[in-house]
């Protein structure tokens, strides 16, 4: 609704301030009091402009899903917002019309919405990127086909870098725009390795199993998890029956980790061996 205009009283001519000199005294009070209106106003809208930006930044703050860099965005449009308004209500106090005024920087928005249709795509992509979140600083990507670690995630551009050190800056319309491959979202699964041997002779196939799953077990750099497990399998060049012991080595030691098995293993049948005259 449009503010009617403010009847300003005109400046006394040198003839009528002769017949009445109190008309100069009643123009300066009138324009005094529409000065310090428009001065109360102006310190008003400041403090709530202020106070505005305050209360959406500790809003969004409570959000998980919301960015530092958001919040501040956010936070400063509210904030202008509430100073557009209080220069719009400074100028109504004035008697000067606000409504054509409203209409020209409407005008205005759009031509240069229109020219930076390109930059305003990058920006509304660049928020959901912020909101949604579907990577983030440090993650593995591949966008747009450059496959890199992401260094950097702004309103306007999303920057990788690649595994030859190359820096890939791309604007933010086209990453929301085509499916983006994350290889860090998910936790890798663990590195199995696998040993094949012979059933050692003198035992049965279940002692020999429960022998063999203890040394392993038992052996260093094997992680409890997942469980290492030793199964029956027939292989060879003769389709002999053999044990397959399978497990995850911490690291890069699953060469290490088989020759601690076999060692172990050969202990135990020697030990096997040097026992069994003595118990017969």
């Amino acid at each position: 609704m449009a503010t009617p205009p403010v009847n300003l009283p005109k400046l006394p001519n040198v003839s009528q301030l002769a017949s009445d000199p109190t008309l100069i005294t009643a123009f300066v009070v009138n324009n005094v009091l529409h000065v310090l209106g428009a001065l109360a106003i102006l310190v008003i809208g400041f403090w709530l402009a202020g106070k505005a930006d305050y209360l959406a930044g500790r809003f969004l703050r409570k959000s998980k899903h919301v960015d530092e860099m958001l919040r501040g965005f956010f936070s400063s449009i509210a904030r202008y917002f509430v100073l557009t308004v209080t220069v719009l209500a400074v100028l109504s106090q004035f008697g000067i019309q606000t409504t054509s005024l409203v209409a020209v920087i409407g005008a205005a928005s759009l031509a240069i919405g229109l020219a930076l249709q390109g930059t305003l795509s990058n920006l509304a992509a660049g928020v959901m990127l912020l909101i949604f979140r579907p990577f983030r600083i440090g993650n593995s990507v591949t966008v747009g086909g450059n496959t890199g670690t992401v260094k950097a995630l702004s309103l306007f551009w999303t920057e990788i870098v690649t595994d030859a050190n190359v820096q890939v800056i791309i604007p933010n319309g086209s990453v929301w725009g085509q499916p983006i491959k994350n290889m860090s979202a998910y936790a890798a699964p663990v590195a199995t390795a696998e040993l094949r041997m012979p059933v050692p002779e003198g035992l049965s196939l279940n002692e020999a199993r429960e022998k063999i799953l203890a040394i392993v077990e038992a052996t260093p750099k094997v992680l409890p998890a997942p469980a290492p497990t030793v199964l029956l399998d027939r292989g060879g060049t003769d389709n002999a029956m053999q044990l397959v012991a399978t497990f995850a080595p911490d690291g890069d030691v699953a060469g290490q980790v088989k020759s601690d098995i076999l060692r172990s293993t050969s202990e135990l049948l020697e030990t096997q061996r040097q026992t069994e005259p003595a118990m017969a």
